[in-house]
């Protein structure tokens, strides 16, 4: 039988190599900004995300004055020392070593932000789950994150950050939520696995130990107890 919509199969591998090779970067970046060419698509991409009751809750915040990028990289020296107070031995060293941000070193950052009691979309949805706001701002930086890879362009996400201190250097209202800072810029590589993968802080779970049929599966709270 004909499916609708179907995309040609080298569309469909780029999408699915997307996918895959999307990657959490952290170093590498260009000192190269993006051209607004290409910052629109990625803002358009992000734009396009599904959203409950077409709400469109995201907004953008583009980040290039270097003074509030040293706002905000003090921000997470700040939270990222109490992280690692929170870490013993070992862990401790490995959390001291891992690279957790490029604040800094991209040309630009991006601050995706969410007004969760927003009336767009007349509250469809998320009468029950009125949570699916954030979700909805989630979504569009996945779109963001896959059309950047998809440009050549790396995205990291930086969440290591005191919501209350970055909402007063960005001037972001008390009622509106900092879903995500995202540094954004050309890189010299892409790596072939994800970085905290390969520093082994944690290894990616197989399919088959997260797929469960018609109801919860007992095995995962065993998994998930595991250090």
């Amino acid at each position: 039988m004909p499916r609708a919509g179907k995309f040609a199969d080298d569309e469909l591998r780029g999408v699915y190599r997307a996918i895959r090779e999307r990657r959490d970067v952290r170093s590498g970046f260009l000192p190269e900004p993006l051209t607004d060419q290409v910052l629109h698509r990625l803002l358009e991409a992000a734009h396009h995300a599904p959203s409950v009751g077409l709400m469109q809750p995201w907004r953008f915040i583009l980040v290039r004055k270097l003074e509030i990028r040293k706002a905000v990289h003090d921000i997470f020296l700040h939270a990222n020392r109490a992280a690692l107070e929170t870490y013993e031995g070992d862990r401790a060293k490995k959390y001291a070593s891992l690279k957790l941000e490029g604040i800094l070193e991209a040309p630009q950052n991006l601050c995706i932000v969410c007004n969760p009691e927003c009336e767009r979309g007349h509250r469809l949805g998320r009468h029950s789950m009125p949570e699916t706001a954030i979700y909805s701002a989630v979504c569009a930086v996945q779109n963001l994150w896959l059309a950047a890879r998809a440009e050549g362009v790396g995205v990291g996400w930086v969440s290591i950050l005191d919501k209350d201190a970055l909402q007063e250097v960005l001037h972001i209202p008390g009622n509106i939520v900092p879903v995500a800072y995202l540094c954004l810029g050309y890189v010299d590589h892409f790596a072939a696995e994800p970085e905290l993968e390969r520093a082994g802080w944690e290894r990616r779970i197989p399919l088959d130990q997260v797929l469960g049929f018609d109801e919860y599966d007992s095995r995962w709270e065993a998994e998930e107890a595991k250090p």
